[in-house]
């Protein structure tokens, strides 16, 4: 199942495969809960995701670097996304050409993905042949982390290949539970293996946790790693009072604006509905990794910004010929597409804190979506733009009436009601132990990846970008973590890259 691109929808709430949480009711979105999928097997949440591969533009890293996240800059970072990857187009300035995280374009050649970049160049828009390049603006075919029609996760680019050395050891069904020390310094890890077997584990040199944006500040917190009087209600003995840990939660919301297709382009005919066509697309991918359950189908999309005074994108295009809903568990009523549209840097901040002290009990998740009203309005343009690339002469053979927002939806008010009613998660939650200065009181991890307050502690996943990135995490997770590599293991860092970076002439 986790293997076959087409199949990711149904990883994503069963509980075999992934955590299942969900936020506590959002104020400002109609007091919705939102379900937050992440990774629950070898691989993490590159098990289960969508394979997107965007690295999230120049101007982000940079910014982690003024953030107080020093030596992590683009310049400093570029080396590391090419280290991680292998494109299959081939290495140059900006992609990697023999790292483990194979890279690729998508081979189904819809018509209706040339449409949405034709149309989006005909809106006024570039076209970019490398949104991870020199140029992220504009529309154009993603990159995928999939490989000969499989996913390539990093369980498959770096555990497997891994997996026979003798200093490894894989353990699953274990839930990690507490950081043991002794006084100051982490020296192990106390993890429950199976029900209820209570296990520790030793570190020679430094514990390192990578539980991802909510299970490493959870983890944190258990330990009495985080805000003191916090700890102190829980009746967590306080070892380093971090206000930080849990904070600066942050994610990015997407909403859809679909339209019936006249012409039976779309994956429609491939779910359950249609039993003969499920199995046919399921045996030809179990026999020679090809046809439509090869691909996860958001093979072209693009970056815009929302106003001319932005600097970079600050909004992104998913293209899907197919509409879905409710993540992926509702069936699509007819032909249609959609575009998954969203903002990449919204203002609103969230938290993550301990609902108890049970390490098996999810923890409070409240993002606090929408509480910053120009969230709103950029949602509102979101759709204002997807309208504006469907109403081209691309898409003119393929257009039938709109389904989402529907046609009567016009007005602002009529559009921030729809953006309530339905926006959701882009599954991005991040920067919840947040890398930055020692100097400042929010930090948790400097930028030697050492948790402040304690020593042979680390942390290196999504979990300590200062800021989220302009575009899916995958990608820059992975590089976090190559670069980390180099640190932790007191490595010189790769030479820093001189790559140039397109800037907007208006």
């Amino acid at each position: 199942m986790i293997h076959m691109p087409a199949a990711l929808m149904y990883c994503l709430k069963n509980r075999k495969y992934s955590w299942c949480y969900e936020t506590e009711p959002q104020k400002y979105v109609d007091g919705r809960r939102f379900f937050w999928p992440r990774g629950k097997v070898l691989g993490g949440s590159s098990s289960i995701n969508a394979m997107v591969y965007v690295r999230g533009h120049a101007y982000d890293f940079d910014r982690w670097e003024k953030e107080g996240a020093q030596g992590w800059s683009y310049a400093d970072c570029l080396p590391y996304f090419r280290k991680c990857q292998t494109h299959e187009l081939g290495a140059n300035e900006y992609r990697g050409g023999d790292g483990p995280l194979y890279v690729s374009r998508g081979r189904s050649r819809n018509p209706l993905y040339k449409a949405f970049i034709d149309a989006a160049v005909q809106t006024g828009y570039p076209f970019t042949d490398d949104g991870n390049g020199y140029q992220q603006e504009g529309f154009g075919y993603f990159d995928m982390t999939i490989r000969d029609g499989k996913r390539c996760s990093t369980a498959v680019g770096y555990l497997k290949p891994a997996m026979a050395r003798r200093n490894l050891s894989v353990i699953t069904d274990a839930l990690a539970t507490k950081i043991l020390f002794d006084k100051n310094r982490a020296v192990g890890m106390e993890y429950l293996h199976g029900r209820d077997t209570v296990k520790r584990a030793y570190a020679s040199r430094d514990v390192i946790l990578s539980g991802g944006a909510i299970n490493s500040p959870q983890l944190l917190l258990l330990s009495g790693i985080g805000n003191g009087e916090d700890l102190k209600k829980m009746g967590i003995p306080v070892l380093a009072h971090l206000p930080g840990v849990g904070q600066n939660l942050q994610d990015h919301l997407e909403l859809y604006v679909a339209q019936k297709c006249t012409q039976p382009l779309t994956l429609y005919s491939y779910q359950w509905k249609f039993p003969h066509n499920m199995v046919r697309a399921g045996l030809q991918w179990f026999t020679t990794s090809t046809g439509v359950a090869s691909t996860s189908h958001l093979e072209s999309g693009g970056f815009v910004r929302s106003r001319a005074d932005v600097p970079h994108p600050d909004i992104q295009f998913h293209f899907l010929p197919s509409v879905i809903s409710d993540h992926g568990q509702k069936p699509a009523p007819c032909h249609a597409y959609q575009v998954h549209v969203g903002t990449m840097r919204p203002l609103g901040r969230g938290y993550l804190k301990l609902r108890t002290t049970d390490p098996r009990q999810n923890p409070i998740i409240e993002p606090n979506y929408l509480s910053n009203s120009e969230d709103v309005r950029d949602l509102r343009q979101c759709i204002r733009i997807s309208r504006e690339i469907f109403a081209q002469k691309a898409f003119d053979p393929f257009r039938g009436e709109e389904l989402l927002p529907g046609s009567a939806t016009q007005s602002d008010r009529d559009l921030d009601a729809f953006v309530r009613k339905t926006t959701e998660t882009a599954y991005h939650p991040s920067c919840t132990a947040k890398m930055g200065s020692p100097k400042d009181p929010s930090t948790v991890v400097g930028p030697d990846l050492r948790v402040v307050g304690v020593e042979g502690l680390r942390v290196v996943d999504a979990s300590i970008m200062p800021s989220i990135v302009s575009g899916n995490l995958n990608a820059a997770t992975v590089m976090l973590a190559e670069k980390s590599a180099d640190i932790i293991l007191g490595r010189p860092p790769l030479p820093r890259s001189s790559a140039p970076v397109w800037k907007p002439s208006v």
